[in-house]
């Protein structure tokens, strides 16, 4: 039986979301390392990938069961008992035998969440803080990203993919009980790409979105801290 799960997760002290042969310490890594304590050998399929230190809120994953695990409630609770208390499962629901975690997947949504004042040691890992925000300014320029576009100046290195160009479908900014929060919807994300993008916004002063889109001109570009950025949900 395979199974969709979502999760949410504190990104701080992990090398990402993706598992790597040098380390256990990934989300996936972990959830494989437990679902093997369990007799499961199956291979968990992400989304999508999150860098080090990117929270999420709503990680989908798939997974084929045994024919000796059929209880998802049963799993659910054991999984959030056996798993590092960063890493909670939110739900496990049986799907479809065609179902992929990340091919199946419509469209993406993630935020990125800033607070202009001095930092909080207590929030500092979940918060990008900042001294000074032009929240206007990114609120009429981040709209410049919606639409069709190549983001090959907007990704790092590395990733195997066929193609730079991606859709946003949404891109926007309001303010939130003293938060600022960024809001990008899309078919997809190349690697770091909304970190990159934020950094455009945060840097309007010396880099031009519209020149940078579509490879006219590659600006240097700072990526944001990816401790403010979270991978919110996945459409189906």
């Amino acid at each position: 039986m395979r199974v969709a799960l979502v999760i949410s997760y504190n990104g701080t002290h992990f090398f990402g979301s993706q598992i790597q042969t040098q380390t256990q310490h990934t989300i996936v890594g972990q959830l494989t390392k437990v679902l093997l304590k369990l007799g499961m050998d199956s291979k968990v399929i992400a989304s999508g990938r999150t860098d080090k230190g990117v929270h999420a809120t709503g990680q989908v994953c798939h997974i084929d069961l045994p024919e000796f695990w059929t209880d998802t409630h049963k799993l659910k609770r054991v999984l959030n008992e056996m798993l590092p208390s960063s890493i909670h499962v939110r739900s496990v629901k049986a799907t479809h035998s065609e179902f992929h975690a990340r091919y199946s997947a419509q469209k993406r949504i993630y935020r990125y969440i800033i607070k202009e004042s001095e930092s909080n040691p207590f929030q500092s890992d979940f918060i990008t803080y900042l001294e000074t925000v032009n929240f206007q300014e990114i609120q009429e320029n981040i709209k410049l990203f919606c639409g069709e576009h190549d983001f090959e100046f907007f990704m790092k290195t590395g990733s195997d993919i066929k193609t730079t160009r991606r859709v946003i479908y949404k891109a926007f900014a309001y303010k939130y009980k003293g938060f600022i929060v960024l809001n990008f919807e899309a078919n997809g994300f190349l690697r770091s790409q909304i970190r990159l993008m934020v950094g455009a916004l945060l840097a309007l002063n010396t880099v031009k979105i519209d020149e940078k889109l579509n490879c006219k001109i590659n600006h240097k570009l700072k990526p944001a801290p990816p401790n403010g950025l979270y991978l919110a949900k996945i459409k189906y």
